[in-house]
């Protein structure tokens, strides 16, 4: 998984909304991380950027970014199960990917090893959202989509 350095290009009407952003990010509250692998399909595929919430406390259902208990180099996104003695049980959302290693695999995560809370995908342009959902924040080819609790992943159709 990728890091990358929030940046923003924004005129008009948008700024405004990103602005928050911005200071969150200029405070280093907001990360930015790629997606690698297929262990969190059909929700989050290879290639989807995503805002993470760095310090904020996970609750069952979200998606979350974690660094990998045995290889702490290795940031992970996995969706938090349920809060166990030992830390959060973190899961894969698809059981089948290749490769996929999750807390069947290593037990709880350690609270001081999860990095925060996935709040939004930003890239690609995520297709519009079932009725119901909350509304996109566009801006030009990309936007930002909250990320969702098991049970409602934001599928692009």
């Amino acid at each position: 998984m990728r890091i990358r350095a929030l940046s923003w290009g924004l005129t008009g009407a948008a700024a405004a909304g990103a602005a928050a952003l911005a200071l969150a990010a200029a405070r280093r509250r907001l990360r930015a991380v790629e997606v690698t692998g297929d262990s969190m399909l059909p929700g989050l595929r290879p290639g989807d950027w995503l805002l993470v919430r760095a310090g904020a406390r996970p609750e069952a259902g979200d998606v979350v970014v974690a660094r990998h208990p045995d290889r702490r180099d290795l940031l992970i996104v996995k969706r938090a199960g349920h809060r166990a003695a030992d830390g959060w049980w973190l899961e894969s959302d698809n059981q089948r990917a290749r490769g996929r290693s999750d807390s069947w695999d290593f037990g709880p995560v350690p609270d001081a090893l999860i990095v925060g809370r996935v709040v939004a995908r930003y890239w690609p342009r995520p297709a519009p959202l079932r009725p119901g959902g909350l509304a996109s924040l566009r801006r030009g080819s990309a936007s930002l989509r909250p990320a969702f609790r098991k049970g409602n992943t934001g599928r692009r159709r």
